[in-house]
């Protein structure tokens, strides 16, 4: 901007500069004067001065502004791969919808830094909730959202472990013996439960996220319920490991043998499950099988490992270094229990599609019944809403329709989706067969995605197993108006664990050089990695516990 002074005629003129300068009254030499130039002047000023102010008051608000970045899109996977991660499509939020999903600290790896991958969402604050000009003061502090998340990692790991291993106890010591270590699995189970439901209501908002007190005390109180998931597991590992008598010869044999028969037994299956998934993809399209795609292939997997470690176990335990032998056996029996989730995964969700097959023609029928009674039935609705409902009903039903009469493979879980969400607008699905198509789609979504997050947990960070937990106390309060949530929260925790599963890639192939199937044991949670190309087993218990079977798998 530049200086300017008045004259006594008021007319304004340029401020003489430092220098050399020519009359004022000089004419210009193509005749025009200096009081020609003073309005385009002063224009030219007045725009300049404009855009330097416009400038200053950008850059202040960049400096000091709250509102964070947009939201993280969510990128196109692979369609399939090794891990058995796959592109399902877009992704959703906190509240199931499909979108941009918020940035919080739970990313894929916030309980690993040193993992080789960049965490999938950014640390900071929790879903996409933060107020305009809330002061950065009063959020709940990075720090604490990354305790929070690895917190909640660590306790479902040590839950779904503890849970497995269990399993062998029972079956060798009987369930009068393990009473007390299963219920304290139950209450461990009940404070993690809690856990989850604090973190879903904080990614949606609650407590207020203007009320930064109010959030680190959620926070706070998250982070508990995950140390006391820890001390319920901690409090029975010793009397755990008395009655498991992995320390005697006799209790070692035994499991030996025990597990022995269990690889054998899913070896033989796993042909018998190969079979039933060629069925599958001959009667239904290539995407009604998605969920188990690849899972016989991952099952093998995890059975030639279990095999491996077996031998190494009994040649331990036959040079009576039973303590490296009963390392050997936890390696084994979880690769074991994994196969078994696999071959499980892909013989229940054959059953899925054959029961929602039986369900298509019935659940059609209901949703005509359900769009002839609308009218009646949407009382307090306003007309209008009322047509426009009954429309988008009409419109589905009918593309449906002509999709099952074109002769082509069809994926019957996704078609009872579709109705559902079609008629649930109407006010249907209460009753019925409607509601019974939602229960059949939900405990499907539901099952699906803790098979995944079960074989996948060494890389599964924690929203997905937050979205997961809400899906399943959704499901098991048997409200049929919450089972479509439920749904689409199920479906929500798959593709982001499936994301995070990405994301980490296998940063442990090397480790396959030495011992086969070490990698795919540490992606699955089996084995924690400890920077060489072995893997610590991991026993039941908490934290403080989990990793006294401290012989490593070599």
């Amino acid at each position: 901007m530049f200086p300017t002074t008045t004259a006594a005629d008021a007319s304004a003129v340029a401020a003489p500069r430092a220098g050399p300068v020519a009359p004022a009254a000089a004419p210009q030499q193509d005749g025009t004067s200096a009081d020609d130039l003073v309005l385009p002047l002063i224009a030219v000023v007045t725009a300049g001065a404009l855009a330097g102010y416009g400038y200053l008051r950008r850059t202040r608000r960049a400096r000091t502004r709250t509102t964070p970045g947009g939201g993280e899109r969510d990128g196109a996977g692979e369609r399939d791969g090794g891990d058995g991660a796959r592109h399902r499509g877009p992704r959703n939020g906190s509240d199931g919808r499909t979108g941009t999903r918020g940035t919080d600290a739970c990313g894929p790896y916030a309980r690993r830094p040193s993992a080789a991958t960049t965490p999938s969402a950014s640390a900071g604050f929790g879903g996409p909730f933060r107020p305009v000009g809330t002061p950065a003061r009063h959020l709940p502090s990075a720090a604490l959202e990354a305790q929070v998340c690895e917190a909640l990692v660590l306790a479902d790991d040590c839950l779904r472990t503890s849970r497995e291993e269990l399993v062998f106890a029972q079956a060798r010591s009987g369930a009068e013996a393990c009473a007390p270590f299963a219920r304290a699995v139950h209450q461990a189970e009940a404070q993690l439960t809690a856990a989850f439901r604090l973190r879903q209501r904080y990614d949606e908002g609650v407590p207020h996220p203007a009320d930064g007190r109010a959030r680190q005390q959620a926070l706070a109180e998250m982070k508990a319920r995950c140390e006391e998931t820890w001390r319920l597991l901690d409090a029975t590992a010793a009397e755990f490991d008395a009655v498991r008598g992995l320390d005697g010869e006799q209790g070692l044999t035994e499991a030996l043998t025990l597990v022995e028969r269990r690889l054998h037994d899913l070896s033989v299956r796993a042909p018998t499950t190969e079979t039933v998934m060629a069925g599958l993809h001959g009667r239904y399209a290539s995407t009604a099988c998605e969920p188990v795609l690849g899972y016989v292939e991952q099952a093998r997997s995890r059975l030639a490992f279990a095999t491996a470690r077996l031998d190494r176990a009994r040649r331990a335990a036959d040079g009576g270094v039973r303590s490296h032998a009963a390392a050997e056996l936890r390696a084994t029996e979880a690769g074991v229990a994994q196969a078994a989730v696999f071959l499980d995964a892909v013989s229940r969700f054959a059953a899925e599609l054959d029961e929602a097959t039986t369900l298509v023609a019935p659940a059609l029928s209901g949703a005509e019944a359900a769009r002839a009674g609308a009218k009646d039935g949407l009382t307090g609705v306003p007309a209008g809403e009322v047509h426009a409902r009954i429309l988008h009903a009409d419109a589905v039903l009918m593309s449906l329709r002509r999709e099952l009469t074109s002769a082509r493979p069809y994926d019957p879980l996704a078609v009872l989706r579709r109705i559902v969400a079609a008629t649930a607008p109407l006010g249907a699905g209460r009753t019925g067969v409607l509601s019974a198509a939602a229960l059949l789609t939900a405990r499907s979504a539901v099952a699906a995605a803790d098979a995944f997050t079960t074989t996948h947990r060494g890389s599964v960070g924690a929203t997905p197993r937050v979205r997961l937990a809400e899906a399943r106390h959704l499901l098991a309060a048997q409200d049929p108006a919450a089972l479509p949530r439920a749904d689409t929260l199920a479906r929500t925790a798959r593709d982001l664990a499936e994301q995070d599963v990405r994301s980490h890639g296998n940063p442990y192939a090397e480790t396959d050089t030495h011992a086969p199937g070490t990698a795919s044991a540490i992606r699955g949670g089996i084995l924690l990695p400890n920077g060489s190309s072995t893997g610590t087993a991991l026993a039941y218990g908490g934290l403080g516990t989990r990793m006294r079977r401290t012989a490593q798998v070599r």
